[in-house]
């Protein structure tokens, strides 16, 4: 389980295909406190560790992550998002995310809004995932509150500290992230499906 608050960011350093699987090798300024068999949240994809070698470490996605995440559009030198697992006892400063990613949605706008910043992604709505106002949304890992909630769209908005420490100020108009939905909301959407 993890929060979606970005520990720090990591750089690929190296991408290799291995029948179906893809690994990924990510330097990172915590790697020396990471040990194989961890889980670490990668732009907000659950990943294990499973090698290390001085700066460097090594995670596996399978064909599963492969389709339903934005693995297959990373590319060497790329920023990601990285957040270790919470631990039992520790203050939830996000909200709580699974490392789970739902579906990918595609950045639309993006806008200066006097010291802050509005983002605007757009996700397929047919796969009943869904947004409320003021609710919780997981974008590449990072925890944020939803503004302007539509049927297959939503923004949040970003304060210059978020933006400065997380990826998204690599972002611009037709990036691809990965979207958790508040697993609350998935629950309650699922419950009201059975009811029908």
């Amino acid at each position: 389980m993890f929060t979606g608050i970005i520990e720090t960011l990591g750089i690929i350093k190296e991408i290799e295909k291995d029948q179906e699987n893809l690994h990924v090798t990510i330097e990172s300024e915590i790697t020396h406190e990471l040990k194989i068999d961890q889980s670490v949240a990668h732009n907000g994809i659950c990943l294990t560790v499973v090698k290390i070698e001085n700066k460097n470490y090594t995670v596996t996605a399978i064909k599963e992550t492969r389709d339903k995440t934005s693995i297959e559009t990373w590319k060497v030198g790329d920023i990601v998002n990285l957040e270790r697992a919470m631990k039992l006892g520790d203050r939830l400063d996000g909200h709580i995310v699974q490392g789970h990613v739902d579906q990918i949605g595609t950045c639309t706008n993006i806008k200066e809004a006097n010291g802050s910043w509005v983002f605007t992604f757009e996700y397929d709505a047919s796969l009943n995932n869904i947004t409320i106002e003021k609710g919780s949304i997981t974008v590449d890992g990072t925890s944020l509150t939803v503004v302007n909630s539509g049927l297959n769209v939503f923004s949040v908005a970003i304060i210059p500290y978020t933006f400065e420490h997380n990826n998204f100020n690599t972002f611009k108009k037709g990036s691809i992230v990965n979207l958790e939905f508040d697993v609350i909301g998935k629950y309650v959407s699922r419950l009201n499906e059975l009811r029908k």
